[in-house]
């Protein structure tokens, strides 16, 4: 039987059939306290994929953090190849509860950084040399921003048959098309010749089961579609995802308090009232209606609105899909799901 051989990062050498924590080094801040990127390698026995797990790109998207954790406590013991999780990549905003780093930029708008520039650029950098480019497949967690929540869903380049492919494995409730954004990890993860699954679930600062199990879920299958676990049997057929090649935002037609009365998982027709804005005197109330049909995977959850603010995601569907009852079982199949007992082993 083939063995692989150890795996290099950083400075650190990790023996095959072995796991490690390893912190690289990012920067030190104005205290003189040292700050690192932690990685842990699980690198596997035999031969496979490496594949990067990302959570907290957004320091306050702290869904990944969560899922990683968990994935990272099921038994790895048997794993094919290696695993790159890096569970908190955007350290500084983590900590304060931030989207940004402390210099205000985007780390997704970062890539691919350079090793002598701002404080952004050089952790995009270190990320991209020490982690995407040792990788063959990655994963990374997202979650809407502060007072948002976004229904589980993956996010994939129109044009890339093979994302596709890892991402119906993946098997999150709804598969959106989405182009990328000059910046981002993704398009940068791209010209480094590595495919990337954005998945998006739940919303900033909190943590959603419904959000965390198919997150773990799907990394799971992922990592049995590439061969690096050995496939679950399973008696029943696993729900499919909806996939949806658009989505526009339903904006608030006047500034107010939102009261709402559609929410995520929602199936909407053109014109159904999703809720309603009113002054806060109570004299004038104003309907917010669906721009399209389809399927509501995010919404905003702060009642405190301005004009124009952005109320409610709708994906379009193909006509006849009966995206409620899919999500519903998508939900219930989690639910039911034994790798989700109190050890959290498959």
């Amino acid at each position: 039987m083939a063995v692989t051989p150890p795996f290099q990062i950083g400075e650190t050498t990790i023996a095959p059939g072995t796991r490690k924590t390893v912190d690289l080094p990012v920067s030190v801040l104005s205290d003189h306290t040292p700050v690192t990127m932690s990685v842990h390698v699980v690198h596997g026995r035999r031969p496979g994929p490496t594949l990067f797990l990302s959570g907290a790109i957004h320091g306050d998207e702290i869904i990944g953090v969560e899922i990683i954790r968990r994935v990272l406590r099921t038994r790895l013991a048997g794993l094919r190849g290696t695993l790159l999780a890096v569970p908190i990549v955007n350290t500084f905003g983590f900590l304060n509860h931030s989207r940004y780093l402390p210099d205000r930029r985007d780390l997704n708008r970062s890539f691919p950084g350079s090793e002598g520039g701002s404080l952004a650029g050089r952790l995009a950098h270190l990320f991209l040399e020490e982690i995407v480019k040792r990788s063959d497949f990655g994963i990374d967690f997202h979650s809407a921003a502060i007072h948002r929540t976004n229904l589980p869903q993956i996010r994939v380049c129109p044009s890339n048959d093979e994302t596709m492919t890892m991402a119906h494995a993946f098997n999150a409730p709804v598969i959106l098309r989405s182009g990328l954004r000059e910046g981002s990890l993704r398009l940068a993860a791209q010209k480094a010749g590595v495919d990337v699954l954005l998945f998006e679930a739940g919303e900033g600062l909190r943590f959603d089961e419904f959000a965390a199990r198919a997150g773990v879920s799907g990394t799971l299958q992922v990592m049995q579609h590439l061969g690096m676990l050995p496939k679950r049997k399973s008696k029943k057929p696993r729900p499919t995802s909806i996939e949806a090649r658009s989505s526009t935002w339903t904006r608030a037609p006047a500034g107010g308090l939102l009261r709402t009365f559609k929410t995520t998982g929602d199936q909407v027709t053109r014109g159904e009232v999703l809720g309603i804005v009113s002054d806060p005197f109570g004299e004038v109330e104003v309907e917010v209606k669906a721009d399209n049909s389809g399927l509501i995977v995010g919404r905003a959850n702060l009642p405190v609105v301005n004009e124009g603010d952005a109320l409610f995601h709708i994906a379009r569907l193909s006509k006849g899909t009966d995206a409620e009852a899919m999500v519903d079982q998508h939900s219930d199949d989690l639910d039911a799901d034994p790798l989700f007992d109190e050890d959290e082993i498959i």
